[in-house]
């Protein structure tokens, strides 16, 4: 019990400090004026209307924000979520880009509203020999939305 609230606490500091770092920069605060515009332009091409030709650049990353994915973590907040992971079960982060490709996933999954979100992230996180149970899962799910997803 120790051992998770320890870890809670560490995701928690991790987390503020991703979030003061990144809102010191000026480059980070026009990415996210980028990303809080991209669902309202996707939203004027669903209903008709075109979509402007500078967005053919961001098309991947746009496609992903739609599906409620975030985009892919660097520096302190890739570290982050990996340690969250890291902290229900040590064996899922040899593969990092594993790890971090179904933390997005989950992500998704916890902003679509799945039925049983901890057993959805059971399942995604079992790989590699690693069987996690729906308590796990909810250890996982609580450290994505620590670090990766905060607003699902």
């Amino acid at each position: 019990m120790r051992i998770r609230t320890t870890t809670a606490a560490v995701v928690a500091i991790l987390a503020v400090t991703v979030v003061g770092c990144s809102s010191d920069k000026g480059s980070d605060s026009e990415a996210d004026a980028t990303r809080s515009t991209a669902p309202a332009a996707s939203g004027a091409a669903d209903s008709g209307g075109t979509a402007p030709a500078a967005s053919s650049a961001a098309d991947s990353s746009g496609a992903d924000e739609n599906a409620g994915m975030p985009p892919e973590p660097t520096g302190a907040e890739r570290d982050a979520v990996l340690a969250a992971i890291h902290d229900v079960n040590g064996e899922l982060t040899h593969d990092e880009d594993k790890a971090i490709d179904a933390a997005r996933n989950q992500c998704a999954s916890l902003e679509g509203g799945g039925t049983n979100p901890d057993h959805s992230a059971a399942q995604r996180f079992s790989y590699d020999g690693v069987t996690l149970t729906d308590e796990d899962g909810s250890h996982i799910n609580f450290g994505l939305r620590k670090t990766l997803c905060p607003d699902s």
